[in-house]
């Protein structure tokens, strides 16, 4: 079984073939940005209200510590995460600045002390009821994270017959859906910029997982064999620290990998690993996916600075300040939240804010910016778009549907009690939310 090629028609619709067990992809969420993968839930039409006593057909406790996004097929979904094997030995508050210096930035977490088992886990996505959990590595984390973040805030990939699971310095897993381990390798143990914490989750690229680990030692991307963990191809990056999920396309009937980091954007031939095209452009601490269609890349970043790029797709060489360059933007662009590419509308957010913008992917023209998500603050999820309305959430559990149109027009809001982090999914009627401490489907009672 092999996965042909991701291709993205006018509309952000996909054609997926030879994918397991005949199941339309449409129907399943097989990657963190879903089926596109642009963010677009391609049949969904979830509820737009919801709340703790209103359209949640079930909740259900999670175990350990994760901002990992779920995937879903079938009837499973799958999320990774990481559980201590008992408390630390140590008050777990964050590191403080060297004497007679001050720290700029968040306070760094300290490092672990304890073993900590490295899950995946297995769900009935009807039920919530664990259908199982396998440990994929159990060691002494050698770095601690972001006082919000975690340590697997990786999320799997699916082809519908085997599942992917990175947890970076914690190695590359490959299980079949029954929780069978088919191979491991392992990957370089990564130093990140300011202790924040690893989450760079794998990609499919044909017949090769894809990894990128972008750090401040010597950084690396990688191809494995699927189905057999071979090293296909290793290259050394020139980059710092960045936490951006590669996106894997096919062009013109070449599978390429577009990694989005702090000194340039690269597309990679999957087969060999070489360099297809580079642009410079994007700000310190790359982290939102790129997204594409209408025969174009889009990268954002917005960390001390800002920068959305539209790239046409079809270039090699050295693309900065090239008229493969379609359109960009300079302000108000996303820190952590990945953009959304819903129809020819790109949405995003501004820094962490919950403060969105909606261009049109194919001029750039802007059809609203700056507009306000009252009632919500700091936003790490990436949109959704389902239904003819796009799906924002933050980190206090406030959540606020926008009509998808020309105009900002907000449809409702709602709230959970709970820490999201992790991005909506949706598969149909039904929605996925997966907070800090629970896992919540959102359906009409």
């Amino acid at each position: 079984m092999q996965i042909r090629g991701y291709a993205i028609l006018v509309g952000a619709c996909l054609a997926f073939s030879g994918l397991a067990a005949g199941l339309d992809v449409a129907d399943n969420w097989p990657t963190w940005r879903g089926p596109t993968p642009n963010g677009v839930a391609l049949k969904g039409n979830p509820p737009t209200e919801w709340s703790e006593t209103e359209n949640v057909k079930w909740k259900v406790d999670l175990p350990g510590l994760s901002s990992s996004t779920p995937i879903v097929w079938g009837d499973k979904l799958f999320i990774q995460t990481a559980v201590p094997s008992a408390e630390e030995t140590k008050p777990a508050e964050p590191e403080a600045a060297p004497e007679g210096r001050r720290r700029r930035g968040p306070p760094r977490g300290p490092a672990p002390t304890v073993p900590w088992n490295f899950n995946v886990v297995c769900m009935d996505r009807n039920t919530g009821e664990v259908l199982w959990e396998k440990t994929a590595r159990e060691e002494v984390p050698h770095e601690g994270h972001h006082p919000t973040g975690s340590h697997a805030s990786y999320s799997p990939v699916t082809d519908g017959e085997k599942l992917w699971a990175s947890f970076g310095s914690r190695g590359l897993h490959c299980y079949d859906l029954d929780g069978n381990l088919q191979w491991s390798a392992d990957l370089v143990q990564m130093k990140i910029r300011n202790r924040f914490g690893e989450g760079s989750s794998p990609a499919l690229a044909g017949d090769a997982v894809i990894v990128v680990q972008d750090h401040e030692g010597q950084s690396k991307i990688y191809a494995f064999n699927k189905d057999t963990g071979e090293k296909l191809w290793e290259k050394d990056r020139q980059e710092m620290t960045s936490w951006a999920t590669p996106l894997t396309i096919e062009v013109e009937g070449q599978w390429q990998v577009i990694a989005t980091a702090t000194r340039r954007i690269t597309s990679y031939d999957a087969k060999t690993g070489d360099e297809i095209w580079e642009c410079a452009g994007m700000t310190l601490n790359a982290i939102p996916t790129p997204v594409h269609g209408f025969g174009n890349v889009y990268c954002t970043s917005g960390f001390r600075g800002s920068a959305l790029k539209a790239i046409e797709l079809g270039h090699t060489g050295d693309l900065t300040d090239t008229d493969a360059i379609k359109w960009e933007v300079e302000k108000g662009t996303p820190y952590v939240p990945s953009p959304l590419l819903y129809g020819e509308k790109l949405y995003v957010n501004t820094g962490n804010r919950a403060v969105i913008s909606c261009y049109n992917a194919e001029t750039g023209k802007p059809y609203f910016v700056d507009e306000k998500l009252d009632g919500m603050r700091t936003v790490y999820a990436s949109p959704v778009g389902a239904g003819g309305n796009v799906y924002f959430s933050d980190r206090e559990g406030n959540f606020t549907v926008v009509k998808h149109s020309d105009s900002f027009e907000i449809v409702a809001s709602n709230t959970l009690d709970d820490v999201f982090d992790a991005s909506p999914v949706i598969i149909g009627d039904v929605m996925y939310l997966k907070g800090a401490k629970s896992l919540y489907c959102i359906a009409a009672q």
